[in-house]
């Protein structure tokens, strides 16, 4: 028989509070259910891309001893998502055939580049985990430093410290008005750079190869100084070692003629390339340019048109205006002959870059010298010229003073005179 209605009713109240608190919990517990498997997919998910991006290597590397632990933190995928908008195009710094670069910023307020590779290939990825054992071992001023990297994501990323001003190729190509590339600062980033690779090559805990020294892989900070970036293809030897067997990797126009016949790229390659980049300092030209002739576009190389140019006497034809007007005869010279003899087919004739290193220092030295005499000698010549004025003013004031007697205005000029000094 049917309830009554009051009864009715108490029985609904009793099963609504009975069946709420039930019903949320199994709410509460399916969502919670939810979370703990998405959490356990995404650390699967992380755990794949850790091993197939190298992390098992690096791992290897850390167990070994190999790079230095305190130096490399390992970010977390979230951490740089957030830091780039979700590596918003926006934040793009510039991108390659391999890689791209985002401007990251942190909560803390710290400013990061972070590369991003673009390509999912184990070889490629091998070059990552190489760059992060590389720059682990170095510690110097002028050399891009590694912050750190992450290996959970699809593709690995590496975070940097950021370099505002751009790349040196950006500075002697495209003349920059707002801030022009002065002789001296093309002295002082080459030798800065010089200083660098000499580290490298002889004062690094193990000898290391850049293998891919140009002009838009040296990086200019907030003083325009000068860092060497970029060590994917690097690579540290044995000490004693005198030279690499490798499949001939490297940029048309910086790539040394010898370590292309032979495969074997020793520390003179790199002087080879950097010899380029002095040639691109001196001249304003691209390591390869292209000459309009009878019929066709011709495409020549930049050293070997600078070292005709040298040989021909027509060395000043060929050099940026402002190294011209700018640049003593003697000093452009001394780094034309110095560029000369880094881009020599012979790898035994180049020097070494602690050689390049100290004639940059030299040049550098007798600049700074011939901009402190010049200095002194318009000081001086300035004070001569006001004391020149000064004994102007007083004869004109003593001998219109004789004329008016002792008790002249002349009486007020002096003492005026005497108050001032």
């Amino acid at each position: 028989p049917p309830l009554p209605s009051r009864a009715y009713r108490i029985r609904n109240v009793l099963l609504g509070v009975f069946m709420g608190p039930g019903l949320l919990l199994l709410l509460v517990g399916a969502w919670y259910a939810y979370k703990v498997i998405k959490k356990r997919k995404n650390i699967k998910r992380k755990e794949k891309f850790f091993k197939r991006n190298g992390g098992l290597l690096l791992q290897q590397q850390l167990s070994s001893g190999e790079i230095n632990v305190e130096k490399i933190k390992l970010f977390n995928s979230e951490e740089l998502e957030k830091s780039t908008d979700k590596f918003n195009i926006d934040r793009i710094l510039g991108q390659g055939g391999q890689c791209t670069v985002y401007k990251g910023m942190f909560a803390d307020g710290r400013v990061v580049a972070i590369k991003k590779s673009k390509i999912i290939d184990e070889g490629q990825l091998s070059e990552f985990i190489n760059e992060v054992v590389i720059l682990s071992q170095i510690n110097h001023r002028n050399v891009v430093q590694l912050l750190g990297c992450c290996l959970e994501t699809e593709v690995p990323l590496l975070v940097y410290e950021f370099i505002p001003n751009g790349t040196l190729s950006h500075y002697i190509h495209e003349q920059n008005e707002d801030f022009p590339l002065t002789w001296k600062m093309r002295l002082r980033i080459a030798t800065e750079i010089a200083g660098a690779l000499s580290y490298l090559h002889g004062a690094a805990s193990f000898p290391i190869y850049h293998r891919d020294i140009k002009s838009t892989n040296i990086l200019l900070d907030e003083k325009y100084t000068g860092k060497v970036a970029d060590f994917g293809t690097s690579r540290s030897i044995v000490i004693g070692q005198t030279h690499l067997t490798t499949v001939v990797h490297g940029t048309f126009g910086y790539l040394d003629p010898e370590y292309f016949q032979s495969s074997q790229f020793t520390e003179k390659s790199d002087v080879y390339s950097f010899g380029v980049v002095l040639v691109e300092l001196l001249t304003g030209l691209q390591p390869v340019f292209a000459v309009t002739g009878s019929q066709e576009k011709e495409h020549r190389s930049l050293a070997t048109c600078f070292i005709i140019s040298m040989e021909e006497g027509r060395l000043f034809d060929i050099l940026d205006a402002r190294v011209v007007m700018e640049g003593s005869k003697t000093d452009i010279t001394t780094f034309a002959n110095l560029a000369k003899r880094c881009l020599d087919l012979n790898g035994r004739n180049r020097p070494t870059m602690r050689e390049v290193t100290a004639v940059l220092e030299a040049i550098q030295m007798l600049v700074e010298k011939s901009s402190n005499a010049q200095h002194n000698y318009n000081g001086v010549q300035s004070a001569i010229n006001d004391t020149n004025e000064y004994l102007d003013v007083v004869s004109c004031s003593t001998e219109s003073a004789s004329d008016a007697g002792p008790n002249s205005t002349s009486d007020e000029f002096w003492r005026s005179s005497s108050e001032t000094w």
